[in-house]
């Protein structure tokens, strides 16, 4: 655990403290950031591994901070909501968060979450063939399409490497959660269909006409052989 850096962002001290202790107490480096623009330079100094992200800031949208690590990054995003409308986590999912958690929350569950998208990111999965015209080269975490570079989140490099090193077999939205996701996440399960459809539109995947990956109504999704 040693060297792996969360950053938090929260105009609140009395939760940056706390996030602190728990996060100190179980073995990370914690960065505190109290607005947008303190949490965007940061990023850029430190490059963290996770950032607990409040959506409310007080100069920059908690969103268009995500949009702007997004940017360059594929650090894991942890959205900090008070927000409570489905709209507002499907939004932060869609533009490339990669879960969220509402306020009040636990801090034993923050920690939980931490951990689990850092166990993630150690997952030894099985390699791919790169023959087709999809190649996902594990050692980098790089994915090409026809021989173009695609950027994709941590956790959509995940979710496709997953999907992608069993070939053919589909998979539930709940098998797809517990092994991506983590056994310890509980939550709507059409988290998984949001990132879903965002891996699509980067791999330039139709839905209707898949290339990549098909969706198997009623079931889940699977990876096409041969992709």
């Amino acid at each position: 655990m040693a060297g792996e850096r969360v950053l938090v962002v929260d105009d609140d001290p009395g939760i940056r403290s706390v996030l602190r202790g728990y996060l100190e107490q179980a073995g990370y480096g914690v960065t505190e950031a109290t607005d947008g623009a303190g949490a965007l330079a940061s990023f850029a100094e430190l490059d963290p591994q996770v950032v607990l992200l409040d959506v409310g800031l007080p100069d920059i949208d908690g969103l268009e901070v995500l949009r702007q690590i997004r940017a360059t990054s594929r650090a894991y995003v942890l959205l900090v909501t008070a927000r409570v409308e489905e709209v507002d986590r499907l939004v932060g999912l869609g533009m490339g968060a990669d879960d969220y958690i509402t306020k009040p929350f636990s801090p034993r569950e923050v920690v939980a979450r931490v951990a689990a998208f850092l166990r993630r990111a150690a997952l030894e999965i099985p390699p791919t063939s790169t023959d087709g015209p999809l190649r996902v080269d594990h050692s980098t975490r790089e994915v090409h399409v026809d021989g173009a570079p695609v950027e994709l989140s941590a956790l959509e490099f995940d979710l496709l490497a997953f999907l992608i090193s069993r070939p053919g077999q589909v998979f539930t939205r709940a098998q797809i959660l517990e092994h991506v996701w983590g056994g310890d996440w509980f939550g709507d399960q059409r988290v998984v269909d949001v990132h879903i459809r965002s891996l699509r539109q980067h791999l330039g995947d139709d839905a209707t006409d898949p290339r990549f990956i098909a969706t198997v109504r009623g079931v889940g999704y699977k990876v096409i052989k041969g992709s």
